[in-house]
């Protein structure tokens, strides 16, 4: 995909991301459908009440755990029918704060690009987020770029083969994009990181192509450009069917 993951360490993932450190909800069970995303923007810098978006997300079958903040930022991913019923009752839910819709990921890695093609029963998600760069013609290129990647790079999809990521999903509103990265549950990120490099040079020339191209939302740090969404509801939620 496109974001040059930055472990702690330092290592890359086969994307174009800042990978710094994230709390691990508990598992969702593997999904059967069509994903999306819904966003909520505050207009300064307090943190929003979550307690009205889990309402929603409880009373939608969205399932919780996915259900994450940064900052000001509030995010629920989930079933797309379902994100969009809990979409359609935010506009005047949570006031004057932004709300966005990313409907359809513009791309998406699974593992039957795979050797291996075995999927596990439960999956951890982490999500992240960053911008595109302002210029229309970088934007471009970059959907660009996405659109052939299996085509003319095929190493970073082996990559995420050889890490054992299940999914891999890009989203985008504008400039924002949002990434989800499913991984077996009870893994770590962290460990399976490393693996989309190894042996696989062409993955980090991808993820230094990739770096023109992103930059970091209001109120990141210098140098950064990917954070991660952190898990609210911790509790273990029952597994959730289309």
């Amino acid at each position: 995909m496109s974001v040059s993951i930055v472990k702690r360490a330092g290592a890359r993932l086969g994307l174009g991301l800042l990978l710094l450190g994230f709390r691990v909800a508990p598992a969702v069970a593997q999904p059967t459908g069509p994903a999306a995303v819904v966003e909520i923007i505050g207009t300064g810098t307090t943190p929003l009440p979550t307690d009205k978006l889990l309402q929603l997300c409880r009373k939608y079958q969205v399932p919780t755990v996915d259900v994450r903040r940064w900052q000001n930022h509030l995010v629920a991913y989930g079933p797309a029918e379902k994100i969009r019923q809990v979409h359609k009752q935010l506009g005047t839910t949570y006031g004057k704060a932004t709300v966005k819709l990313y409907s359809a990921p513009f791309y998406k890695f699974d593992r039957q690009r795979c050797t291996d093609k075995a999927v596990s029963k439960q999956w951890d998600n982490v999500l992240l987020t960053a911008n595109l760069v302002r210029d229309p013609a970088k934007q471009q290129e970059y959907l660009a770029y996405h659109a052939t990647q299996f085509q003319k790079w095929p190493e970073v999809g082996q990559g995420f083969c050889n890490a054992s990521f299940q999914q891999l999903l890009v989203f985008r509103n504008g400039r924002q994009l949002m990434l989800v990265i499913s991984i077996p549950h009870g893994a770590s990120l962290d460990e399976l990181n490393p693996k989309t490099t190894r042996n696989n040079p062409r993955v980090d020339d991808w993820n230094a192509l990739m770096k023109q191209y992103q930059e970091g939302l209001p109120g990141t740090m210098p140098g950064e450009v990917w954070v991660f969404l952190q898990p609210i509801a911790m509790k273990k939620q029952p597994a959730l069917q289309d």
